[in-house]
């Protein structure tokens, strides 16, 4: 499989397309001014308990307070908070956990306001993102990643990712790592792991051990709420997380990005830096590799597949409700095999949905009916094969008696939603536009005045593509009649984002020319 990352950076946000055998299956926003993200680690300050929810309400700097409920404090609560105010008072004066005594582990049926209370100074990480009205949610069960491991500070145990099959693997992983894990330190052990030498995994140990040795400086006199470690930028990330041998382009249009990946792949994998390419036509990046159009066509409330059958997708507060159609174009023979193909096509297209859009929660399916209990068998064996690309961790549940499939997937951030339907900007919404055929002769007629007015600025000319194909088509084409009329070349380039009788004029410092 083909694995490309498409990068387009903005002055405003980042925008990260991941794509498998071209088909875009990952689509990720940040804001260059996000304050936090899944997997910061704060020192937070208790502000409220609420011994009706079991949970407390934490002051990390954020404008909601966020959400800790007493079964994410985790079982080493006592001894994460010995740690904490220890740091914080000079006690506690390293970061190792050698001699550090650990305390009893709390009960899995106490009350939140047994174990803290208000006002405490308390080490929590961030677990969700905030959803709708929902502020963001917090752990105490510390987790510091790397690409092969992930560390557990006030553990000792260690596991192995379920996605290393081989027993023999396994086992090599599993002793290795518990030879050369820190004290008082669990290990999990990433699906990249497998077939690593004991140098590579102990290299990235020193690595993560650095990472908690700064969150214990830190601790010294903090003030909370203070952010400790911060998450890796959103592509940094993502590099880490889906990173394999299978990569084989990664194009970013951003210099500066350019090089800070190249540095970053050189500390993971450098065998992988020259797979990264910087993006240097004037082309916006996601038009340049179908990025666009894809988007476009995934998003909306209709996903169409290529067979003609679609899926509808609609989605409330509780839940996402996903039907299948078989569209106009179902055979008349044998429609029991028909059908299993168009559920079979749906299938894989509402595993690539989920990822995409980054449906999270409780998921409804209504496949068409299916008489055959081996045709059923096979179909969630199937979807259950589509979704096992899928990171986010989900429960997918055998056909019901009414042909309904019910999937249960991780949500820790928002959902991603895309609007594709577009207003006309020309109209705003009357449904009346100047006649596109005078399009032409109002370009023209912008031309000849900045001709006159800017007689030695260069030119170029942005277009809907339709317009941009009769500019420039023919002998001799529009553009060459400019150049014989004006004795200047006009660039004419396409923008999939135009409407069709829209237009810029941009000078050498592509700064637009604006008439108006």
């Amino acid at each position: 499989m083909e694995k490309e990352l498409i990068i387009n950076s903005t002055p405003t946000e980042v925008q990260i397309a991941l794509l498998e055998n071209g088909k875009l299956v990952e689509i990720h926003y940040q804001k260059t001014n996000d304050n936090f993200t899944v997997g910061d680690i704060f020192v937070g300050r208790i502000k409220r308990l609420m011994p009706g929810l079991n949970a407390a309400f934490v002051d990390i700097g954020h404008p909601k307070d966020a959400f800790l409920h007493y079964t994410d404090l985790g079982p080493k609560l006592k001894s994460l908070l010995k740690f904490t105010n220890g740091a914080m008072s000079g006690g506690v004066n390293t970061h190792t956990l050698d001699n550090f005594k650990m305390e009893p582990d709390i009960i899995k049926t106490g009350k939140v306001d047994q174990v803290l209370s208000k006002k405490q100074p308390i080490l929590v990480q961030v677990l969700k993102e905030p959803i709708s009205t929902k502020g963001p949610r917090l752990s105490c069960e510390l987790t510091l990643p790397g690409r092969y491991i992930v560390l557990t500070p006030f553990s000792n145990v260690v596991a192995v990712s379920k996605k290393i099959s081989n027993a023999e693997e396994r086992k090599r992983l599993h002793l290795l790592v518990e030879s050369i894990r820190p004290k008082s330190f669990g290990v999990i052990v990433r699906t990249a792991a497998e077939g690593k030498k004991v140098a590579d995994l102990h290299e990235e140990i020193i690595q993560i051990m650095q990472s908690w040795e700064d969150i214990h400086k830190q601790l010294h006199k903090a003030k909370p709420p203070l952010k400790l470690l911060s998450e890796l930028d959103k592509t940094s990330s993502i590099l880490r997380d889906v990173l394999t041998d299978s990569f084989n382009r990664i194009v970013v249009n951003d210099k500066q990005m350019y090089q800070n990946i190249r540095g970053y792949l050189e500390n993971i994998s450098p065998e992988q830096v020259k797979i990264v390419n910087l993006h240097r036509t004037n082309k916006p990046v996601f038009d340049a590799h179908g990025v666009t159009k894809q988007i476009k066509a995934s998003f909306g409330k209709t996903a169409t597949m290529p067979s003609g059958a679609y899926l509808v997708i609609e989605h409330t507060e509780a839940m996402h409700v996903i039907d299948v159609n078989s569209g106009h174009k179902m055979g008349s023979s044998k429609q029991e095999d028909t059908v299993m193909r168009v559920n079979l096509e749906a299938a894989e297209e509402i595993a690539r949905q989920l990822r995409l859009r980054d449906i999270g929660g409780i998921i409804i399916i209504d496949f068409i009916d299916m008489r055959k209990a081996e045709q059923r068998k096979e179909l969630v064996k199937a979807m259950r094969q589509f979704m096992k690309k899928d990171r986010a961790q989900h429960t997918i549940l055998p056909l019901s008696k009414f042909g309904l499939m019910q999937i249960t997937r991780q949500r820790v951030r928002p959902e991603v939603n895309i609007s594709t339907s577009e207003v006309c900007p020309t109209c705003n919404g009357t449904g009346k536009i100047n006649a596109s055929l005078l399009i032409y002769d109002e370009i023209e007629r912008d031309l000849n005045f900045i001709v006159q007015s800017r007689p030695k600025s260069k030119i170029k000319l942005l277009v809907h593509p339709f317009i941009e194909a009769y500019l420039k088509k023919g002998l001799p084409s529009v553009q060459m009649r400019w150049y014989m009329n004006y004795y200047k070349w006009v660039r004419i380039q396409a923008n999939n984002d135009f409407h069709l009788t829209k237009y810029k004029f941009y000078d050498e410092n592509e700064d637009e020319i604006r008439l108006n």
